[in-house]
Protein backbone atom coordinates (compact mmCIF):
# COMPACT_ATOMS: atom_id res chain seq x y z
CA UNK A 1 0.00 0.00 0.00
CA UNK A 2 1.72 3.18 -1.08
CA UNK A 3 1.48 6.52 0.83
CA UNK A 4 -1.22 8.25 -0.60
CA UNK A 5 -3.77 5.26 -0.08
CA UNK A 6 -2.92 5.25 3.60
CA UNK A 7 -3.61 8.83 3.65
CA UNK A 8 -6.82 8.25 2.27
CA UNK A 9 -7.96 5.29 3.94
CA UNK A 10 -6.42 6.60 7.79
CA UNK A 11 -7.97 10.41 7.34
CA UNK A 12 -11.58 8.47 7.15
CA UNK A 13 -11.40 7.85 10.65
CA UNK A 14 -10.80 11.31 11.59
CA UNK A 15 -13.22 13.90 10.37
CA UNK A 16 -13.86 17.90 10.34
CA UNK A 17 -16.13 18.61 7.89
CA UNK A 18 -17.64 21.91 6.94
CA UNK A 19 -21.22 22.47 5.24
CA UNK A 20 -22.24 26.15 5.02
CA UNK A 21 -21.14 27.77 8.23
CA UNK A 22 -21.79 24.44 10.43
CA UNK A 23 -18.97 22.78 11.71
CA UNK A 24 -19.22 18.97 13.03
CA UNK A 25 -16.40 17.18 14.96
CA UNK A 26 -16.49 13.11 14.59
CA UNK A 27 -15.18 11.45 17.73
CA UNK A 28 -11.97 8.39 17.15
CA UNK A 29 -9.72 6.80 18.58
CA UNK A 30 -6.50 8.68 19.09
CA UNK A 31 -4.27 6.03 17.07
CA UNK A 32 -6.58 7.25 14.21
CA UNK A 33 -4.97 10.62 13.98
CA UNK A 34 -1.42 9.23 13.03
CA UNK A 35 -1.38 9.63 9.29
CA UNK A 36 1.06 10.58 6.73
CA UNK A 37 1.05 13.24 4.88
CA UNK A 38 0.89 13.66 1.39
CA UNK A 39 4.68 14.19 -0.05
CA UNK A 40 5.16 14.86 -3.92
CA UNK A 41 8.25 15.06 -6.79
CA UNK A 42 7.83 17.80 -9.10
CA UNK A 43 9.51 17.36 -12.25
CA UNK A 44 10.78 19.72 -14.96
CA UNK A 45 7.57 21.26 -17.02
CA UNK A 46 6.08 18.95 -19.30
CA UNK A 47 4.30 21.49 -21.60
CA UNK A 48 5.14 25.16 -22.59
CA UNK A 49 3.50 27.94 -24.28
CA UNK A 50 4.47 28.70 -28.29
CA UNK A 51 3.72 30.53 -31.15
CA UNK A 52 0.46 29.01 -33.31
CA UNK A 53 -0.71 30.02 -36.69
CA UNK A 54 0.78 33.41 -35.86
CA UNK A 55 -0.07 33.93 -32.31
CA UNK A 56 2.10 34.21 -29.73
CA UNK A 57 1.09 32.29 -26.26
CA UNK A 58 2.50 33.06 -23.19
CA UNK A 59 1.33 30.84 -20.91
CA UNK A 60 -0.49 27.39 -20.97
CA UNK A 61 -2.77 26.37 -18.13
CA UNK A 62 -6.23 24.88 -16.74
CA UNK A 63 -4.67 21.30 -17.90
CA UNK A 64 -7.67 18.67 -18.30
CA UNK A 65 -6.66 15.21 -19.83
CA UNK A 66 -7.71 11.49 -20.68
CA UNK A 67 -5.72 8.55 -21.90
CA UNK A 68 -7.79 6.81 -24.35
CA UNK A 69 -6.25 4.33 -26.60
CA UNK A 70 -2.57 4.09 -25.52
CA UNK A 71 -2.62 7.73 -25.83
CA UNK A 72 -2.69 11.19 -23.90
CA UNK A 73 -5.37 13.99 -24.90
CA UNK A 74 -4.45 17.03 -23.78
CA UNK A 75 -6.88 19.89 -23.30
CA UNK A 76 -5.75 23.40 -21.55
CA UNK A 77 -6.01 26.92 -21.90
CA UNK A 78 -3.88 28.98 -23.45
CA UNK A 79 -3.39 32.77 -22.63
CA UNK A 80 -1.92 35.67 -25.08
CA UNK A 81 -2.34 39.54 -25.64
CA UNK A 82 -3.31 39.37 -29.27
CA UNK A 83 -6.26 37.42 -28.26
CA UNK A 84 -6.62 36.93 -24.74
CA UNK A 85 -7.79 33.12 -23.86
CA UNK A 86 -8.18 29.77 -26.32
CA UNK A 87 -8.09 25.93 -25.80
CA UNK A 88 -5.13 23.99 -27.26
CA UNK A 89 -5.68 20.14 -28.09
CA UNK A 90 -1.96 18.04 -28.20
CA UNK A 91 -2.07 14.06 -27.86
CA UNK A 92 1.51 11.85 -27.29
CA UNK A 93 2.06 8.69 -26.46
CA UNK A 94 4.47 9.64 -23.01
CA UNK A 95 4.97 12.56 -20.87
CA UNK A 96 8.43 12.65 -22.08
CA UNK A 97 7.16 13.53 -26.01
CA UNK A 98 4.37 16.42 -24.56
CA UNK A 99 6.80 19.28 -25.03
CA UNK A 100 7.62 19.00 -28.71
CA UNK A 101 4.38 17.46 -29.84
CA UNK A 102 2.22 19.70 -31.89
CA UNK A 103 -0.37 22.01 -30.29
CA UNK A 104 -3.90 22.93 -32.05
CA UNK A 105 -6.51 26.00 -30.82
CA UNK A 106 -9.63 24.07 -31.38
CA UNK A 107 -11.72 26.36 -33.39
CA UNK A 108 -15.28 25.25 -31.62
CA UNK A 109 -15.37 29.09 -30.18
CA UNK A 110 -13.97 32.18 -31.09
CA UNK A 111 -14.29 34.12 -28.27
CA UNK A 112 -13.19 34.32 -25.26
CA UNK A 113 -13.21 30.02 -23.76
CA UNK A 114 -10.86 28.55 -21.32
CA UNK A 115 -10.79 25.88 -18.03
CA UNK A 116 -11.33 23.07 -20.00
CA UNK A 117 -12.89 19.39 -19.30
CA UNK A 118 -12.93 16.78 -21.01
CA UNK A 119 -14.73 13.48 -20.34
CA UNK A 120 -16.78 10.69 -22.66
CA UNK A 121 -20.90 10.57 -21.61
CA UNK A 122 -21.51 7.05 -22.45
CA UNK A 123 -25.45 7.55 -23.25
CA UNK A 124 -25.04 9.79 -25.64
CA UNK A 125 -21.69 8.52 -26.60
CA UNK A 126 -19.74 11.29 -27.35
CA UNK A 127 -16.66 13.54 -26.21
CA UNK A 128 -17.73 16.37 -24.41
CA UNK A 129 -15.52 18.96 -23.37
CA UNK A 130 -17.14 21.89 -20.33
CA UNK A 131 -15.80 25.47 -20.97
CA UNK A 132 -15.89 28.81 -19.03
CA UNK A 133 -16.78 31.06 -22.06
CA UNK A 134 -18.87 34.05 -23.10
CA UNK A 135 -21.04 35.33 -26.53
CA UNK A 136 -22.69 38.95 -26.29
CA UNK A 137 -25.21 36.54 -28.30
CA UNK A 138 -25.84 34.42 -25.19
CA UNK A 139 -27.79 35.19 -22.51
CA UNK A 140 -26.47 34.78 -20.06
CA UNK A 141 -23.36 36.18 -22.20
CA UNK A 142 -20.85 34.26 -19.93
CA UNK A 143 -20.71 30.98 -18.30
CA UNK A 144 -20.32 27.02 -18.62
CA UNK A 145 -20.74 25.95 -22.17
CA UNK A 146 -20.12 22.48 -23.35
CA UNK A 147 -19.23 21.11 -27.15
CA UNK A 148 -19.48 17.00 -28.28
CA UNK A 149 -17.27 15.11 -30.84
CA UNK A 150 -17.29 11.44 -31.52
CA UNK A 151 -13.57 11.01 -32.55
CA UNK A 152 -11.27 12.73 -29.43
CA UNK A 153 -8.34 12.62 -32.26
CA UNK A 154 -9.81 15.06 -34.51
CA UNK A 155 -9.52 18.31 -32.94
CA UNK A 156 -11.66 20.12 -35.83
CA UNK A 157 -14.17 17.92 -35.18
CA UNK A 158 -15.82 19.58 -32.12
CA UNK A 159 -19.02 21.05 -32.63
CA UNK A 160 -19.61 24.66 -31.60
CA UNK A 161 -20.05 25.18 -27.72
CA UNK A 162 -23.44 25.76 -26.40
CA UNK A 163 -24.18 27.14 -22.84
CA UNK A 164 -25.48 24.97 -20.31
CA UNK A 165 -27.93 27.08 -18.93
CA UNK A 166 -30.78 29.08 -20.88
CA UNK A 167 -30.34 31.90 -17.59
CA UNK A 168 -27.70 32.47 -14.84
CA UNK A 169 -29.06 31.04 -11.70
CA UNK A 170 -31.01 34.12 -9.39
CA UNK A 171 -28.82 33.03 -5.89
CA UNK A 172 -25.21 33.42 -7.88
CA UNK A 173 -23.54 36.50 -8.38
CA UNK A 174 -20.05 34.88 -9.50
CA UNK A 175 -19.21 31.51 -11.15
CA UNK A 176 -16.26 30.21 -12.78
CA UNK A 177 -14.23 26.80 -13.44
CA UNK A 178 -16.90 24.29 -14.03
CA UNK A 179 -16.82 20.59 -13.43
CA UNK A 180 -19.07 18.23 -14.18
CA UNK A 181 -18.97 14.29 -13.18
CA UNK A 182 -21.57 11.45 -12.73
CA UNK A 183 -22.68 9.04 -10.88
CA UNK A 184 -25.19 5.73 -11.85
CA UNK A 185 -28.52 8.20 -12.27
CA UNK A 186 -27.02 12.14 -12.10
CA UNK A 187 -24.83 14.36 -13.44
CA UNK A 188 -23.65 17.21 -11.00
CA UNK A 189 -21.81 20.29 -11.65
CA UNK A 190 -19.35 22.00 -9.51
CA UNK A 191 -18.05 25.29 -9.23
CA UNK A 192 -16.61 28.20 -7.67
CA UNK A 193 -17.50 31.80 -6.88
CA UNK A 194 -13.49 32.66 -5.30
CA UNK A 195 -14.91 33.57 -2.16
CA UNK A 196 -14.71 30.52 0.09
CA UNK A 197 -17.52 28.85 -1.73
CA UNK A 198 -17.30 25.61 -3.69
CA UNK A 199 -21.26 25.14 -5.78
CA UNK A 200 -22.92 22.30 -6.67
CA UNK A 201 -26.20 21.20 -8.69
CA UNK A 202 -27.40 18.52 -10.56
CA UNK A 203 -29.68 16.98 -13.66
CA UNK A 204 -30.58 13.73 -14.29
CA UNK A 205 -28.84 11.57 -16.98
CA UNK A 206 -31.90 12.14 -19.75
CA UNK A 207 -31.55 15.55 -19.34
CA UNK A 208 -28.13 16.28 -19.84
CA UNK A 209 -26.13 18.37 -20.78
CA UNK A 210 -29.47 20.71 -19.94
CA UNK A 211 -32.10 20.50 -16.96
CA UNK A 212 -29.69 22.17 -14.16
CA UNK A 213 -31.12 22.86 -10.70
CA UNK A 214 -30.49 26.28 -8.72
CA UNK A 215 -26.79 25.95 -7.25
CA UNK A 216 -26.34 25.16 -3.54
CA UNK A 217 -23.16 25.69 -1.38
CA UNK A 218 -21.70 22.21 -1.75
CA UNK A 219 -18.51 23.64 0.87
CA UNK A 220 -17.63 26.62 2.30
CA UNK A 221 -14.15 27.23 3.64
CA UNK A 222 -10.71 28.93 3.00
CA UNK A 223 -10.89 27.52 -0.71
CA UNK A 224 -10.77 30.04 -4.13
CA UNK A 225 -11.45 28.12 -7.24
CA UNK A 226 -10.35 25.34 -9.43
CA UNK A 227 -12.81 22.54 -7.84
CA UNK A 228 -11.86 18.91 -9.56
CA UNK A 229 -13.73 16.08 -8.32
CA UNK A 230 -13.30 12.42 -8.73
CA UNK A 231 -14.15 8.92 -8.03
CA UNK A 232 -11.93 6.89 -5.74
CA UNK A 233 -11.85 3.75 -7.84
CA UNK A 234 -12.48 0.41 -5.30
CA UNK A 235 -13.69 3.04 -2.29
CA UNK A 236 -17.04 4.23 -3.09
CA UNK A 237 -15.66 7.79 -1.91
CA UNK A 238 -15.30 11.12 -3.76
CA UNK A 239 -12.21 12.86 -3.48
CA UNK A 240 -12.63 17.11 -4.29
CA UNK A 241 -9.56 19.03 -4.83
CA UNK A 242 -9.50 22.56 -4.66
CA UNK A 243 -7.36 25.69 -5.22
CA UNK A 244 -6.50 27.87 -1.82
CA UNK A 245 -4.59 31.31 -1.63
CA UNK A 246 -1.49 32.31 0.45
CA UNK A 247 -0.36 28.94 2.46
CA UNK A 248 2.82 27.70 1.64
CA UNK A 249 3.07 29.19 -1.93
CA UNK A 250 1.00 31.68 -3.39
CA UNK A 251 -1.47 29.41 -4.49
CA UNK A 252 -1.80 25.32 -3.18
CA UNK A 253 -4.28 22.47 -3.04
CA UNK A 254 -6.70 21.13 -0.34
CA UNK A 255 -8.15 17.95 -0.50
CA UNK A 256 -12.12 16.93 1.15
CA UNK A 257 -13.98 13.51 0.77
CA UNK A 258 -17.54 12.74 0.95
CA UNK A 259 -19.52 9.31 0.49
CA UNK A 260 -21.67 10.63 -2.39
CA UNK A 261 -21.80 13.53 -4.72
CA UNK A 262 -24.56 15.61 -2.68
CA UNK A 263 -22.98 14.76 0.29
CA UNK A 264 -20.79 16.34 3.24
CA UNK A 265 -17.14 17.03 2.21
CA UNK A 266 -14.86 16.12 5.12
CA UNK A 267 -11.02 17.60 5.22
CA UNK A 268 -8.69 15.08 3.99
CA UNK A 269 -5.55 17.58 3.58
CA UNK A 270 -6.84 20.67 3.95
CA UNK A 271 -4.74 22.85 6.39
CA UNK A 272 -2.30 25.33 5.64
CA UNK A 273 0.33 23.13 6.98
CA UNK A 274 -1.05 20.17 6.14
CA UNK A 275 -2.46 20.46 1.99
CA UNK A 276 -2.90 18.17 -0.87
CA UNK A 277 -0.40 19.56 -2.14
CA UNK A 278 1.91 23.09 -1.72
CA UNK A 279 5.65 24.31 -1.50
CA UNK A 280 5.58 22.49 2.16
CA UNK A 281 5.39 18.98 0.60
CA UNK A 282 6.49 19.20 -2.86
CA UNK A 283 10.31 18.80 -3.76
CA UNK A 284 11.86 19.78 -7.13
CA UNK A 285 13.96 17.98 -9.33
CA UNK A 286 14.86 21.39 -10.73
CA UNK A 287 12.98 24.33 -9.30
CA UNK A 288 10.80 25.85 -11.82
CA UNK A 289 7.73 27.04 -10.03
CA UNK A 290 7.06 28.44 -6.88
CA UNK A 291 2.93 27.73 -6.80
CA UNK A 292 0.56 24.60 -7.72
CA UNK A 293 -1.99 26.46 -9.21
CA UNK A 294 -5.25 24.92 -11.37
CA UNK A 295 -4.51 21.46 -11.90
CA UNK A 296 -6.14 18.04 -12.69
CA UNK A 297 -5.57 14.04 -11.41
CA UNK A 298 -4.28 11.76 -14.29
CA UNK A 299 -7.91 9.57 -14.27
CA UNK A 300 -7.61 5.59 -13.87
CA UNK A 301 -10.69 5.45 -17.17
CA UNK A 302 -11.93 8.73 -19.53
CA UNK A 303 -15.98 8.11 -18.62
CA UNK A 304 -18.29 10.38 -17.19
CA UNK A 305 -17.36 8.55 -13.82
CA UNK A 306 -13.80 10.13 -13.37
CA UNK A 307 -12.40 7.38 -11.92
CA UNK A 308 -8.89 7.86 -10.20
CA UNK A 309 -6.61 4.84 -9.11
CA UNK A 310 -5.66 5.71 -5.08
CA UNK A 311 -2.89 3.51 -5.75
CA UNK A 312 -1.58 5.75 -8.67
CA UNK A 313 -2.18 8.85 -8.26
CA UNK A 314 -0.42 11.86 -10.18
CA UNK A 315 -1.71 15.05 -10.73
CA UNK A 316 -0.84 17.97 -13.76
CA UNK A 317 -0.34 21.52 -12.59
CA UNK A 318 0.15 24.80 -14.01
CA UNK A 319 3.13 26.34 -11.96
CA UNK A 320 5.43 29.34 -12.32
CA UNK A 321 8.64 31.37 -10.20
CA UNK A 322 7.67 34.21 -8.15
CA UNK A 323 9.95 35.86 -9.86
CA UNK A 324 8.96 35.39 -13.34
CA UNK A 325 5.01 36.70 -12.00
CA UNK A 326 6.24 39.46 -10.31
CA UNK A 327 4.90 43.14 -11.15
CA UNK A 328 3.10 41.28 -14.10
CA UNK A 329 -1.22 41.18 -14.21
CA UNK A 330 -2.68 37.60 -13.50
CA UNK A 331 -3.47 37.53 -17.52
CA UNK A 332 0.81 37.96 -18.10
CA UNK A 333 2.23 35.26 -15.69
CA UNK A 334 4.00 32.48 -17.83
CA UNK A 335 2.67 29.91 -16.54
CA UNK A 336 4.10 26.12 -17.99
CA UNK A 337 2.36 22.66 -17.18
CA UNK A 338 4.35 19.96 -15.15
CA UNK A 339 3.50 16.38 -13.01
CA UNK A 340 3.44 15.71 -9.72
CA UNK A 341 4.44 12.62 -8.51
CA UNK A 342 4.17 10.64 -5.27
CA UNK A 343 7.86 10.75 -3.20
CA UNK A 344 8.75 7.80 -2.71
CA UNK A 345 8.14 6.10 1.19
CA UNK A 346 11.47 6.72 3.69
Amino acid sequence: MNRTMEVIILSLAYSTFCVGRKTVFAAVPASSLQTHEFEWIAEEPVLQPRTLDGVQWIAVKDPSVVRYRDKWHLFCTVRGIERSHAVIYVTFDSWSQAKDAGQQVLKCHQGYFCAPQVFYFTPHKKWYILCQASDESWDPEYGPACSTTVDITEPDSWGKLTPLFDKKPANIKGWLDFWIICDRSRAHLFFTSLNGRMWRCETSLEKFPHGWSQPVIALQADVFEASHTYYLKGQNKYLTLIEAQHGHGWRYYKAYLADRLNGQWIPLAAENDKSFASMLNVEHQKRWTDVISHGELLRAGYTERLEVDPDNIRFVFQGVLNRDRAGKKYGLIPWRLGILKPAPVR
